[in-house]
C-alpha cells in the first residue's frame, strides 16, 4: 500500500482511487492466472465434457430463440412453462410451479377470472410455495383452487387487482407495490405491510409478496435511531456501496444513492481531512479496528461523527472491502457547547456582579457616613446601621440620613429606593442627598417629600421609592411626612407603637403632582423613634402588619437601652433570620439638656 502524506481533498480522493485501481488491477491478474492453470492441468476429456455443454446450451439458446416447441405434457409452449394442471403426460419438473418452493417470499401462479365481457374480476390460485408473510397467513400452497380476493380479502380495497390488471394487459413487470394489509382474524384486526411484485408469462401471472419489513429489521431501525447510529459497506471491488438507514438519516442521503468513499471525502471539515484520510490509510492498510472522530458538512450543518472502520479481507488476504460503523455526537455537542456558553455567561455576570457589588460597596460607605455628632447639642443620640439580606448581597437602595440643620433643628429620614446593584445605590445617593438638600432651605417634611416625588416621576429611568423624612426642633416635636412608607416606631414607657398614617401619601413617583402632609407629633425625653425600612419586618408569607408587631415587641424587650446598643441587638437578630431584601435602621432618642 502506498504510504499516505498530508491530506487534501484532491490528495486524498486520489490516493483512495490509487489503491483502489491497484487492488482491482491485482485481483484480475490473479483471477487470470488462476483460470490459466485450471486450462493447463484439465484433461482432454474435461475439455471435451466442458465443450459439449457449451455446445449444448447455445443449442438451447437457438430454440429459444427460434420457433416454439410443444411441451410433452401438452399444457404449454417451450420447455418450461407455467402448470395449469396435471395431465397424462404432465412433467411436474419441467413446470415453472416446481421452482416456487425455491422462491423466499410468498409466492402464487395468478389465472385472471373473467366475466361475460372479458373484464378480470379476479384471479384465481393455481400454484403457490408455502412461505408465510405473516404468522397469521395461510401460505399460498394451501389457498390453491380459491379466488384470491377471497383467499386475502383484505387486499380488495388495496388496489392490487387493478396493478395486476394492467401487468396481465400491458407486460409490464410490477415491483414493489406495498399494500397496507388488514383483516380481522379470529376476532382480532390483523395488520401488516406487504411489498408485492409481479410479471406476466402468458395469458397468467407470477406474484411475490413479503412483509415490508421484518420484526428483526424494525428493532435494528429503533435501536439505530435511539443510539444515533448506523452502518454501511464500501466494495472496493465492485464499487457497490449499502447503508442502513440509521447511516442514511445521518448523513441525510438518497436511500438510492449512498455516498462513495469519494463522496465522503468531499463533505469533511477541511480541518478534518488529515485524521479522516489517516483513518481511511489504517482501514485500507488492513489495520482492524480503526476509529476517529471527524466532523461532515450535511446539507449546511455541522455533523459531529465516531467513525469505527473494519476492513473485509479477501481470498488473497488483502481488504476487498470497508466496513464502517457511524454513531453522530452532533447532539451531545450542541449541548456541550450550549453548555460552554453557559457557563462562559455565568462566569462573566459573576465577574460583572462582583465588580459592581466592590463599587457599589465603596459607593455606599462614601454615601452612608456616621450621624452627625452635632446631635448631642440638641440633646438627641442617634445609631443607624444598613443591613444587608446576605453577607455578599449585592447592595440595594436603602438609606438613611441624620444630621444637625443650620436652623438648629435635627434632619432624620430613612428611604428605599428599590431594586439592587449599582443603579439601586446610584438612586439611592441621588434621593438622599436631594432630601438633605431640600431640607436645607428651611421647608417642612411634607414639602421636601412632594419635590422628591416630583424628581422621581420627572426620570423615566427611575423605579418607585418610598421615603419617611421628619424634623425634631428644639421644642421637642416631630414633624414628619411619609411616602409609602412604614411608620416609625414609638417606645415610651415600656410600650412601643406605630405612629399614625392618616397622612400618609403613596410611593414616590407613583402620583406626580401629588402634595404630601406634615403631621406633628410632640415628643418627650426618654422617647426612642425606630425609623427603618421594610426588609426588617418582610417575610415570605407573613403579613407584614405581623412584622411590625414583633419588631415592636423586640423593641420593648431593649428598654432604655442605647439607640447604639438597640441598633446592634436588632442588627444581630436581623442577620440570623432568613431575609430577601437589605435594610436599614435608625435609632434616635431624645435627653434632657
Amino acid at each position: 500500500m502506498t504510504q499516505p502524506g498530508s491530506f487534501d481533498v484532491v490528495s486524498l480522493k486520489a490516493f483512495i482511487e490509487r489503491e483502489t485501481e491497484a487492488l482491482r488491477s491485482d485481483v484480475r491478474q490473479l483471477t487470470e492466472e488462476a483460470g490459466s492453470a485450471a486450462s493447463r492441468t484439465s484433461s482432454p476429456r474435461a475439455r471435451r465434457a466442458e465443450r459439449a455443454l457449451a455446445d449444448a446450451a447455445e443449442e438451447q439458446r437457438d430454440r429459444a430463440a427460434g420457433a416454439v416447441e410443444q411441451c410433452p405434457c401438452g399444457q404449454g409452449d417451450g420447455p418450461l412453462h407455467l402448470c395449469v394442471g396435471a395431465g397424462p403426460d404432465h412433467d411436474p419438473e419441467r413446470c415453472l410451479c416446481a421452482a416456487l418452493p425455491a422462491v423466499p417470499a410468498s409466492a402464487a401462479l395468478l389465472e385472471p377470472v373473467r366475466d361475460d365481457s372479458g373484464t378480470v374480476t379476479d384471479f384465481l390460485i393455481r400454484a403457490g410455495n408455502h412461505v408465510r408473510s405473516a404468522q397469521w397467513l395461510a401460505p399460498p400452497d394451501q389457498q390453491v383452487g380459491r379466488r384470491y380476493l377471497a383467499a386475502l380479502p383484505g387486499a380488495a380495497a388495496s388496489g392490487l387487482r387493478d396493478a395486476l390488471v394492467e401487468v396481465l394487459e400491458t407486460g409490464k413487470a410490477l415491483g414493489g407495490l406495498v399494500v397496507d394489509y388488514t383483516e380481522e382474524r379470529f376476532g382480532r384486526l390483523r395488520r401488516v405491510q406487504l411489498v408485492h411484485h409481479a410479471a406476466r408469462s402468458g395469458d397468467r401471472l407470477l406474484m411475490t409478496w413479503r412483509p415490508v419489513r421484518s420484526q428483526a429489521e424494525l428493532l435494528t431501525i429503533d435501536a439505530q435511531h435511539l443510539a444515533s447510529m448506523g452502518w454501511g459497506r464500501w466494495d472496493l471491488l465492485s464499487g457497490t456501496v449499502s447503508w442502513s438507514e440509521g447511516l442514511q438519516r445521518i448523513f441525510r442521503a438518497d436511500p438510492q444513492l449512498p455516498w462513495s468513499l469519494l463522496e465522503m471525502c468531499d463533505a469533511v471539515l477541511a480541518a478534518d481531512l488529515e485524521a479522516f484520510g489517516e483513518f481511511v490509510a489504517s482501514v485500507l492498510a488492513g489495520e482492524e479496528p480503526a476509529w476517529t472522530r471527524i466532523r461532515f458538512n450535511v446539507v449546511g450543518e455541522v455533523r459531529t461523527v465516531d467513525l469505527l472502520g473494519r476492513p473485509v479481507a479477501g481470498t488473497d488476504g488483502r481488504p476487498w472491502a470497508v466496513q464502517m460503523v457511524a454513531r453522530d455526537l452532533t447532539p451531545q455537542m450542541r449541548s456541550r457547547r450550549r453548555l460552554v456558553a453557559k457557563e462562559t455567561e455565568a462566569r462573566q455576570l459573576r465577574q460583572q456582579a462582583e465588580a459592581e457589588r466592590h463599587v457599589a460597596s465603596a459607593l455606599r460607605e462614601a454615601v452612608l457616613p456616621t450621624y452627625s455628632q452635632g446631635l448631642a447639642e440638641l440633646g438627641i443620640s442617634a445609631a443607624a446601621a444598613y443591613l444587608p439580606a446576605e453577607e455578599d448581597a449585592a447592595v440595594g437602595g436603602d438609606w438613611y440620613k441624620c444630621r444637625r440643620q443650620p436652623d438648629g433643628q435635627a434632619l432624620i429620614a430613612v428611604g428605599d429606593a428599590q431594586g439592587h446593584g449599582l443603579d439601586a445605590v446610584a438612586r439611592m445617593a441621588q434621593q438622599r442627598y436631594a432630601t438633605a438638600g431640600l431640607a436645607q432651605t428651611g421647608a417642612d417634611p411634607g414639602s421636601v417629600a412632594t419635590w422628591l416625588n416630583e424628581l422621581v416621576a420627572a426620570d423615566p429611568a427611575a423605579a418607585m421609592a418610598s421615603v419617611v423624612v421628619g424634623h425634631i426642633g428644639p421644642e421637642q416635636v416631630l414633624r414628619w411626612a411619609s411616602a409609602g412608607h412604614p411608620a416609625p416606631l414609638l417606645l415610651r414607657d415600656g410600650t412601643a407603637s406605630a405612629l399614625p398614617t392618616e397622612h400618609r401619601g403613596p410611593l414616590l413617583g407613583a402620583l406626580p403632582g401629588h402634595a404630601y402632609e406634615t403631621a406633628e407629633l410632640p415628643l418627650a425625653d426618654g422617647d426612642l423613634l425606630l425609623l427603618y425600612t421594610d426588609g426588617v419586618v418582610e417575610r415570605r408569607g407573613q403579613d407584614i402588619t405581623e412584622g411590625v408587631d414583633a419588631l415592636a415587641r423586640r423593641l420593648v424587650s431593649l428598654g432604655s437601652a442605647e439607640p447604639q446598643r438597640v441598633v446592634d441587638r436588632l442588627a444581630e437578630e436581623y442577620g440570623r433570620a432568613t431575609h430577601e431584601d437589605d435594610a436599614c435602621l435608625l435609632a434616635v432618642r431624645l435627653r434632657t439638656r
